[in-house]
């Protein structure tokens, strides 16, 4: 078992982490979206290219570091009370987010397809921009299975918590109960149902209140 100073630490490290994630992530979807849902967005991504860049690598490098080092830092904490739901809480994890990252790669070819754009002749604009199309549907679709991925491991997560009594029970259930909703969300968006993001919100709001938890109080004590 862990030291109450370690797990001190390694609670405060995972509420970081867990805020770093959703921002890096979000400020990073926003940087791209901001171009790509754009007229003429084809013809504006290159000359635009440094911060729709910035947003690929937040949304590739930054959110993958502190997405997969939230599994693995809970790891040793989780392990003693299931061994294998923690191991598949950290699988999930890992596999949502190497899912996400092949997302954001479709984003950053539609870089070089913008310069082709801007230099090629109007017989071939409509076969680019159906390529940018499948480019940006590509990012969608891989960023939906990935966050129902993400969901599945949060539900994980979120009975070994409540088993395990680190946080109140109550955070735990809120928990489990919003990445159920946040799942069937995902899940529709790939039925073409649009109501990913508000089903998204109670998880995401429980995520929040646990960073701020966790880094304020810790894990409770056993």
């Amino acid at each position: 078992m862990q030291t109450l100073k370690s797990q001190k630490i390694i609670a405060r490290t995972f509420g970081i982490f867990f805020l770093f994630a959703f921002l890096s992530y979000g400020i990073g979807t926003g940087l791209t979206t901001s171009i790509t849902e754009a007229e003429g967005s084809l013809s504006q991504v290159y000359t635009n290219r440094v911060p729709y860049i910035i947003g690929i690598i937040l949304m590739a490098l930054v959110h993958t570091i502190v997405n997969i080092g939230l599994p693995v830092l809970m790891q040793p904490i989780l392990q003693p009370y299931h061994k294998i739901l923690s191991i598949g809480y950290l699988s999930a994890g890992i596999t949502a987010t190497v899912i996400i990252i092949v997302g954001t790669l479709f984003l950053m070819l539609y870089i070089p397809l913008g310069s082709m754009y801007a230099t090629t002749g109007s017989p071939d604009l409509l076969y680019y921009e159906t390529i940018g199309t499948i480019l940006i549907k590509g990012n969608y679709y891989a960023y939906q299975i990935g966050m129902a991925l993400w969901g599945i491991g949060g539900l994980i997560f979120c009975y070994l918590l409540f088993i395990s009594t680190l946080v109140p029970k109550v955070l735990s259930i809120w928990g489990f109960l919003g990445y159920m909703v946040f799942i069937s969300g995902t899940i529709s968006e790939l039925f073409g149902y649009e109501i990913g993001v508000p089903l998204a919100i109670p998880g995401g709001l429980f995520e929040i209140t646990l960073s701020i938890w966790l880094i304020i109080k810790g894990f409770s004590k056993n």
